[in-house]
Parts: structure tokens; C-alpha cells; sequence
């Protein structure tokens, strides 16, 4: 297997004579070697292995299996898809079998045959790379679940994963983050990576006058009131087999907090003056800006209601903390309304986007859709300048944003540096690598190379 194609073995081995005897069995992989848990996981954030042998006595109680099962746990942790194989004695197959049940991949017995070894880390490498191709490929096969998402921030990606692995199950999802930060769209994407048959509802509860927003939610019948002259199908029977979105959340009353509550744990429904239980079937997603657990505090928001809602619980990042983001988007915008008003081509200028960059977007995404289409009615020619835009261009480019927590480690802080220069480039390059790739002063396939590194797409 060669070692410019997968990621490398690391051997947890604290007997140094073992330890070279393993790498040499292994000479056809690329490997590094730890010899205790702490530098095994150093290790495992350095080098990102694709396979792991370890034994499971490592000081500072080499005769205690803790501190291997230990760092297994650990490792499982960081990286779910590494593949471990423990290495046990003789007489410990125990060890061995509940390593496995916490999700090693194999064990193979001391002393073990080279060759033997050597197989069961080929088939490790096998399992791994064919996962990681079967991941690549539902990325591929599945790309418009969060289509009306652009981004390239390392948070916002890392909420989009989450919200597809959670989009099978039925849980009720809780999106918390300022207005503007698109939790509308994260709603619907939940909703088509669900595969849910039935519609994507939402309603804005702040928006709705309160006397009528019980009819809105749950129907009524005819002649449940004055003016009601025929039967009419609320949101949440609208939604029967889809997902029901629950916009601002915090400003339902409470009278309707207790009806919303008995639906979400019986499931049912009566429609306003009728007495004929509905069954529904439908996925909740609420939103707010609000804070909930203060509302609970002064007695506006039931908190029962609350963890009925937040099984999970997902917190948005406004825009000014999102890396590159604004200008992206803003691309992505102009080029839309550029279209819409048949403007032909229109671009940012350098103002623009240093601009751009240095304003906090209070509002948002919701602003900077505003910001930019004025502009892309008020440029004169085919270049948007600041002026257009509504926005002091700075002196000199936006400072980045200091890291919120200290890191020590220099290939994290070196990495995370890398990845937002090139966020950013892309970013102000319109999507164009070559332009990019001129901008941070290298060539392209070395900056390919980076983005592959750096999971940057």
C-alpha cells in the first residue's frame, strides 16, 4: 500500500523492542509510534491514522488493562472511523472481546505471526478507505438536502453534518441563533434529508395575532365561532407526514404552550370546537431568537414544553463569526440579482469586499440580502462600490477574529490559520482557485492540496 495515498499506521506499543518489531512487520505502511496514551493521542491528532495498533497495559500501569481501555475510548471519540486493533496476551481474550464491544476493530493475540498482522492491518485499510469513499459518495449522491446553505465556515459546515445525521430520526430539533442567521433554511434541509413524504410548514408564531393563532395551529370546525362557515385544516394536520416549523417559538402564549405540550406527547389533535381526536404524524422544528431559559425563570415559557421541544438542541453562529461567509454570500447574491434585473455582469469592487469584511452585520444574512440588492440597483456601471453598498470601505483590510480559546498546539493554531486565509481568498475570488491560489502567493495544485488537507470545498 503506498503511503502518499492513505493515511498513516500508528503503533501504541510502550516495549520499545515490541515496537520495532511491529513497525518492521508493518514496513509496507507508513507508520509513528506512541508509547503511552498522551502522546498516542497527540499522535492521533497529528497524524490522523487511518489504523491503530495498541496494546491495551500502557503506563503508568502497564499491568492494568485502564489506561488502554482509556485511550481507546478516547480515540473512538475524536475519530469514529479509525480502525483499532488491540493487541492482548494469551489468556485475555475477555479484554479482547469487550474491546471490540466498544469498537476496536479486531484483536490479534501476543505473540502474533508478522504475517498474520500484516493482513488484518491490510483489511483494516481496506474497511476504512471504502467507508470513507461511501461517505464521499452520499455527499455526492445527496447534495441538495442543504442547497440553499452557502457556506464554507468550519462551524456552519460542522451544523449542516449534524443536521443530516439527525434528519432520520423523528426527535424534535431546536434551532437557537439571532434573526437573519437562516434557521429557515436549516429547517427545510433537515426536512428533505428526512425523506419525509409530506409538506414543510412553517409558521411564524410572533406574526399572527394571538386570538387567532390556536385556528392556525390546530383547525376548527364549522360553526365553532362566529364566522367560521366551513371547516378549515390548521398547520399541524397540514403537515401530516412532513415537518411543521415553529418560528419564534418564544412568543407562543401559554395558554397555547399547554395545547401544543398534550400534542407532542399524545400525538393527537382536536380541531377548535370539535371533539374528534386527529392522529398526526409530523416532525416538529422550532425557532427563536429568545431566550428560553429566562422566559422559563419569569414564568412565560413552560418548561416542560421547553424539553419536549430541545431534544436537540442546535446554536447558529451570526454571520460576523462565520469565516469568509459574508463575502461568499454576497457573491452568491449579486449574481442572483444581477440575473433577476438583467444587469448583465455585475462584480464587487476592492472597497466592496474590504467592506464587506469589516462590517458586523447586525441583521445578518437578512441584511446583507438587503445590503446587496440595493446595490445591485444602485450601481451605475458593472463594478459595486462601497458607496453602493451602503458601507464605509476601512483603511486597510478587517483584522481576523481572535481565537476564542488559547491552543497550544502550533499544527492546530498553524491549521486553522491556513484554513481561514483560504476560506477567505476563495471567498473574495468569487470561487476562482487560480485567482486564489494568486492571492495567498501559491501555485494551484499546491493550494488543491490545501483544501484537500484542510477539508475546505
Amino acid at each position: 500500500m503506498s503511503s502518499d495515498r492513505s493515511p498513516p499506521l500508528l503503533i501504541v506499543e510502550d516495549d520499545l523492542a515490541l515496537q520495532k518489531q511491529i513497525k518492521w512487520s508493518l514496513d509496507a505502511f507508513e507508520s509513528a509510534a506512541a508509547q503511552d496514551r498522551p502522546s498516542a493521542l497527540l499522535a492521533l491528532r497529528r497524524h490522523q491514522p487511518a489504523v491503530v495498533t495498541m496494546d491495551l497495559g500502557l503506563p503508568p500501569d502497564p499491568d492494568s488493562t485502564s489506561e488502554g481501555f482509556r485511550l481507546l475510548e478516547q480515540m473512538l471519540e475524536i475519530d469514529p472511523w479509525v480502525k483499532v486493533i488491540v493487541l492482548t496476551g494469551q489468556n485475555e481474550q475477555a479484554h479482547a472481546l469487550r474491546a471490540v464491544a466498544m469498537g476496536a476493530y479486531d484483536f490479534l493475540a501476543k505473540p502474533f505471526e508478522p504475517e498474520l498482522l500484516a493482513l488484518i492491518v491490510s483489511r483494516a485499510y481496506r474497511l476504512w478507505e471504502l467507508q470513507a469513499e461511501n461517505r464521499r459518495l452520499q455527499a455526492v449522491a445527496h447534495p441538495d438536502a442543504l442547497a440553499g446553505l452557502t457556506t464554507r465556515d468550519a462551524g456552519m459546515l460542522k451544523i449542516c453534518r449534524l443536521i443530516e445525521r439527525v434528519a432520520g430520526s423523528d426527535a424534535t430539533v431546536m434551532l437557537l441563533g439571532e434573526s437573519g442567521t437562516g434557521k429557515e433554511v436549516l429547517a427545510q434541509g433537515l426536512h428533505q434529508a428526512s425523506r419525509r413524504s409530506g409538506k414543510f410548514v412553517a409558521i411564524n408564531c410572533a406574526a399572527i395575532p394571538e386570538n387567532l393563532l390556536e385556528t392556525e395551529l390546530f383547525g376548527h370546525e364549522k360553526g365553532a365561532f362566529t364566522g367560521a362557515t366551513k371547516t378549515t385544516v390548521g398547520k399541524i394536520e397540514t403537515a401530516h407526514r412532513g415537518t411543521l416549523m415553529l418560528d419564534e417559538i418564544g412568543d407562543l402564549p401559554l395558554a397555547l404552550q399547554a395545547k401544543l405540550l398534550r400534542f407532542l406527547q399524545e400525538r393527537t389533535i382536536e380541531r377548535v370546537g370539535g371533539r374528534q381526536e386527529i392522529a398526526v404524524d409530523v416532525r416538529v422544528v422550532c425557532a427563536t431568537h429568545q431566550d428560553l431559559k429566562a422566559q422559563i425563570a419569569d414564568g412565560r415559557f413552560r418548561e416542560d414544553l421547553y424539553y419536549r421541544l430541545a431534544e436537540i438542541v442546535v446554536e447558529i453562529p451570526p454571520l460576523r463569526a462565520r469565516t469568509g461567509d459574508a463575502v461568499l454570500l454576497a457573491h452568491a447574491f449579486l449574481r442572483r440579482f444581477a440575473q433577476e434585473q438583467r444587469r448583465g455582469a455585475l462584480s464587487f469592487g476592492e472597497d466592496a469586499l474590504r467592506a464587506i469584511e469589516a462590517h458586523d452585520w447586525p441583521g445578518n444574512v437578512r441584511e446583507l440580502i438587503n445590503v446587496v440588492k440595493r446595490a445591485s440597483i444602485m450601481a451605475e456601471g458593472g463594478r459595486v462600490t462601497a458607496t453602493d453598498l451602503g458601507l464605509k470601505a476601512p483603511e486597510t483590510p478587517a483584522p481576523q477574529a481572535p481565537a476564542e480559546h488559547l491552543d497550544l498546539d502550533l499544527r492546530t493554531i498553524r491549521e486553522r490559520a491556513e484554513r481561514d486565509a483560504i476560506v477567505n481568498a476563495l471567498a473574495r475570488a468569487n470561487g476562482n482557485v487560480l485567482r486564489a491560489a494568486e492571492m495567498l502567493g501559491v501555485s494551484r495544485p499546491t493550494l488543491y492540496d490545501l483544501m484537500n488537507r484542510l477539508a475546505v470545498r
